[in-house]
């Protein structure tokens, strides 16, 4: 799609227009398909469902045989190469179906071309499962010589990846049960949700919104319009209660049936090892978080209450603008400058890799009716290229949120050359380069403020990002716990999730937030809780991390820069210890993440001197 100016009678569209936001684009899919019924796209579709199963029956019940062989590491090199090529062609093909249903998941033929993709693609990879199960199949020894063999030792970190998955991998006909019903499982639910969510409408003032600008609302200089965007949600996720009740059981049900065929013990367990990260260094990431609510976010939210004049804050007020301070919009092209700025002076390179987002059409920045709320960096395949989906309205958080998904879209550029099956990082590491990418924008914003009362506002922008970065997030994977934990014991009432909801909450937000009627539906519209299961500590992971990294950065004088980015090269070939350790930090000391939280912490301090 070409670029144009969000001007259509949509009431979202309207209202961007009328705070006049410039010209917003909209991105160009036609790098992967021209259209949707591009022929090329039938082609590649063809030739996907072809490839897999030569593929099989080229390879399947060999590989043992081809592992033993006097080439052994030669031959197998060759299989993984065709298997990695087949991997980038589907994950092309299904890149396409997303990311054209998630600009407007309302339209039915977007539904239904997204939906026909997920089986076709579901069924040519259920003819390579056999390759990873049988590569895992291999006695220790022999495995361990393929692996550190040329070529094929190009793979090892992939096939060292692949090998901790082996306690957990069921027999092949299972597997391929497994993964043939996610398209009536899984898949099935998680559409549902974002159906759904898309079409839901919230009533305000005589109109009706879509959720994002809603959600928007909450963050308005007016008390009454956060008040109606709050009152608005909770009419209308309670009506649609008993549905995302009936969802997250049926997820939380689905999950439970896998983890307990594959032996995962914790509810949480698989998400750490997709992770590549300890469940010792996630319990003391939660542990630190939790010690920590009340020197954070409970003695912020005190002193946020009293600069409105009150004991306590309306949980509509907590994201609200610092009051007696102008909120400016910010139009597209002075966020852009902002962001690329922002990169530009921490390393030239990675300022020219985010201006190829806003330059060659892989951005989507309008609200519209239909479109996926929330923002994401979609990194597609090695062959092509990222894209970056926002709803931009013109706030600072947005500024942030921009520069938060262009950290990750650089991040997978430069790990692309990993190629499509060591690109790909683990979550923890993949947000540290999105808030990273943060950091950089607001340091460089708060060097350039200095008016006292914009300075205030900004810097007590930049706490509350990083508690909703931190302490709403361990607080999400709180509640996650609980329900999955609770879920094993039989369903889970509306009733059930509003209580486990408002405990989370309540012990992460403090004495200072009144939670209001209707607040307790809020867990409803959170997607992570639906497409990634206990993704939500990635978040902390990344922020504390980055408090940690830029400390460092801080303090060294030369070739911080140059580590980053060879640091954001490696992709998934490395684990976290290993890509810390040129920066001198180490995720498995419990006492690195009182660094992280000590910054914040630090932060509040300032603010209270003001």
């Amino acid at each position: 799609m070409n670029p144009t100016n969000s001007t259509t009678s949509t009431p979202e569209a309207a209202n961007q227009n009328t705070i006049n936001l410039g010209t917003l684009p909209e991105w160009r899919l036609s790098d992967l398909y021209a259209s949707l019924d591009d022929p090329v796209y039938k082609t590649d579709m063809t030739k996907a469902l072809e490839h897999a199963k030569q593929f099989s029956d080229t390879y399947a019940g060999k590989i043992e045989a081809l592992a033993t062989g006097n080439t052994g590491a030669a031959d197998l090199f060759k299989a993984v190469q065709a298997y990695e090529a087949l991997e980038d062609l589907m994950g092309k093909i299904m890149s396409y179906a997303g990311l054209s249903y998630s600009t407007d998941t309302s339209d039915p033929v977007r539904g239904k071309f997204y939906g026909d993709a997920q089986e076709k693609i579901t069924a040519a990879s259920s003819h390579v499962l056999f390759f990873a199960l049988e590569i895992n199949r291999l006695n220790e020894t022999l495995f361990n010589a393929l692996a550190a063999t040329a070529p094929l030792s190009h793979y090892k970190p992939w096939l060292i990846d692949l090998r901790l998955e082996k306690p957990y991998q069921l027999e092949d006909r299972l597997e391929k049960l497994f993964h043939e019903k996610t398209v009536t499982g899984q898949g099935a639910w998680n559409r549902m949700f974002d159906e759904t969510m898309s079409a839901l409408r919230f009533s305000i003032d005589g109109k009706e919104l879509a959720i994002e600008p809603v959600l928007n609302m909450l963050q308005d200089s007016r008390v009454s319009v956060r008040r109606a965007a709050s009152e608005a949600l909770a009419t209308t996720l309670k009506a649609n209660a008993r549905t995302f009740t009936l969802i997250t059981n049926t997820l939380a049900k689905d999950k439970e049936i896998s983890d307990r065929w594959r032996g995962f013990e914790d509810v949480a367990d698989s998400r750490h090892m997709a992770n590549r990260v300890e469940r010792e260094v996630v319990d003391a990431l939660v542990g630190a978080v939790r010690d920590a609510y009340p020197r954070l976010s409970h003695r912020y939210y005190k002193l946020k209450a009293k600069w409105f004049g009150k004991t306590e804050l309306d949980h509509w007020d907590r994201n609200a603008p610092l009051p007696q301070v102008e909120q400016k919009v910010i139009a597209w092209e002075k966020a852009r400058d902002m962001v690329l700025e922002a990169y530009a002076g921490f390393n030239p390179q990675m300022s020219d890799i985010a201006r190829k987002f806003f330059d060659e059409g892989w951005i989507d920045a309008p609200v519209r009716a239909g479109k996926s709320p929330g923002a994401f960096a979609h990194p597609t395949v090695p062959s092509a290229h990222p894209y970056v989906l926002v709803n931009y309205q013109g706030k600072q958080r947005d500024v942030m949120t921009l520069a938060h998904e262009l950290g990750h879209g650089v991040h997978q550029v430069l790990a692309g050359k990993q190629g499509a099956l060591m690109a790909q990082t683990p979550l923890t590491l993949a947000e540290t380069a999105s808030v990273f990418g943060e950091m950089l924008t607001f340091q460089k914003l708060l060097t350039e403020t200095t008016d006292a009362k914009a300075r205030k506002s900004l810097l007590a922008g930049k706490v509350e990002d990083m508690l909703n970065t931190v302490v709403r997030q361990i607080a999400f994977y709180s509640f996650e716990r609980k329900v999955h934990l609770a879920r094993r014991e039989g369903e889970l009432t509306s009733d059930d999730l509003n209580r486990i909801w408002m405990s989370v909450q309540g012990e992460s937000f403090g004495p200072a937030i009144k939670m209001h009627e209707g607040y307790e539906v809020f867990w409803s519209y959170i997607p992570h809780f639906i497409h990634s299961p206990f993704y939500v500590y990635a978040y902390a992971f990344g922020d504390c991390l980055v408090n940690s990294l830029y400390g460092v950065y801080e303090k060294s004088e030369t070739g911080f820069a140059e580590r980053y980015m060879e640091m954001l090269e490696a992709g998934g070939t490395k684990h976290h210890s290993e890509l810390l350790k040129p920066f001198g930090l180490d995720a498995t000391d419990p006492a690195f993440w009182q660094v992280g939280l000590n910054l914040i912490e630090g932060m509040i301090e300032e603010l209270e001197g003001m």
